[in-house]
């Protein structure tokens, strides 16, 4: 069975977690598993690009290196990357039909979506060196956390997958930080108790723990700072960048410009043309930095959003930079039913319609998920 095939029978999502499956699953195939020296990035907001920028250095400075990212816009070959691209389609088959050879039916069977392609990743970096490997929903639980990691990256750890994670700073960051092992550095926090709870985890779990704060010196923030400004880069891009440049040096590498030169991975408030920039954060951390971003600036919103997400919150953060919303259609089981977002569209004050078309006069800012991202990109690729 082809892997296309595959993960159409495989759901997106669950509505609950089976925390002891994959370490199971993995225990039966850990020995036929390469065993690269891994980066394992952990938070709320930020994985992506800050390992992107990471595993690009690292690439660039001669070591083979491998990304793994979820969830993709356009293709699922997104999601793997080897060396400065996307995994093409044949090899990514080959992985697949290795996996299937290494797994028993009733364990193929049995694994998630994520946790799947998880493990499907790993045999694809048979060759790697190092490989930065993106943390799902979670931390401590998720599929990610099984392998043995060189060093643990916390980004900003906010408010997200309550469901799952808790209602509280204090339980989503405890679940997050929990996944530290040996070494850990932990990036900016907007909350202070992330650091108290990393420190007491830390001090627990006899973890090196590092507070980028504290390590990031005049040499470092001056190439961020002078990348952002080459390649338009939001203040927390540069953020990001900053922090990978950070765990660099702890890998025992010294940071050189050309290295990080980049814009790091599309939909991160890329402007995909003059007047239409595109992001595909969902939370109310997102909007915040988009609101700092396009700050006195007046744009179209195309939007719309799953349901478990708190969108009132996100558009209040939004309406000062919102001049009208047009709503986009997204094919998607988990989208909030339209009049529910209407409502809360009402209740804000702000004006709305559908999205059918960019006009040309218009500052657009397409904004919601991934689901949101690919829609538009569909739309505008068979207009």
């Amino acid at each position: 069975m082809s892997l296309e095939t595959f993960l159409t029978q495989k759901p997106l999502f669950y509505d609950a977690i089976d925390y002891e499956r994959f370490p199971k699953a993995y225990g039966s195939v850990a020995h036929l598993l390469p065993k690269p020296k891994i980066i394992h990035i952990v938070g709320t907001n930020g994985k992506g690009t800050t390992g992107r920028f990471l595993a690009t250095a690292l690439h660039r400075l001669g070591k083979t290196t491998g990304h793994y990212t979820s969830p993709h816009i356009l293709h699922f070959n997104e999601r793997i990357w080897r060396d400065g691209e996307d995994i093409d389609n044949v090899d990514l088959e080959t992985a697949h039909q290795k996996l299937m050879g290494f797994l028993d039916d009733e364990t193929t069977k049995a694994l998630s979506y994520f946790e799947y392609t998880t493990l499907l990743a790993m045999v694809a970096f048979e060759q790697c060196e190092y490989v930065v490997l993106e943390s799902g929903l979670g931390g401590e639980f998720d599929a990610t956390n099984v392998f043995d990691k060189v060093l643990s990256i916390f980004t900003p750890i906010d408010f997200d997958h309550s469901a799952f994670l808790g209602s509280t700073i204090e339980s989503i960051a405890s679940t997050k930080l929990r996944s530290m092992k040996a070494k850990a550095l932990l990036g900016v926090q907007n909350h202070p108790i992330v650091e108290a709870i990393a420190r007491e985890i830390a001090l627990e779990k006899k973890c090196q723990l590092h507070n980028v704060q504290g390590l990031i010196n005049p040499h470092i923030g001056a190439i961020a700072l002078r990348l952002a400004i080459k390649n338009g880069l939001s203040d927390y891009l540069q953020d990001n960048c900053a922090l990978a440049m950070t765990a660099f040096e702890l890998l025992g590498y010294k940071v050189e410009a050309p290295l990080f030169d980049q814009s790091a991975l599309f939909g991160r408030l890329n402007k995909i043309s003059e007047k239409v920039t595109l992001d595909v954060g969902h939370n109310a951390l997102a909007a915040r930095a988009i609101a700092q971003a396009f700050q006195g600036k007046k744009v179209t919103l195309v939007y719309n959003t799953y349901g478990d997400k708190d969108y009132r919150e996100i558009l209040s953060i939004l309406i000062p930079i919102i001049d009208y919303v047009e709503i986009i259609w997204v094919e998607e089981g988990r989208i909030v039913p339209r009049e529910l977002l209407e409502a809360v569209l009402e209740e804000l004050g702000l004006n709305y319609g559908s999205f059918e078309a960019i006009n040309p006069d218009k500052e657009y800012l397409i904004f919601g998920s991934f689901s949101v991202a690919e829609a538009f990109l569909k739309r505008m690729n068979n207009s």
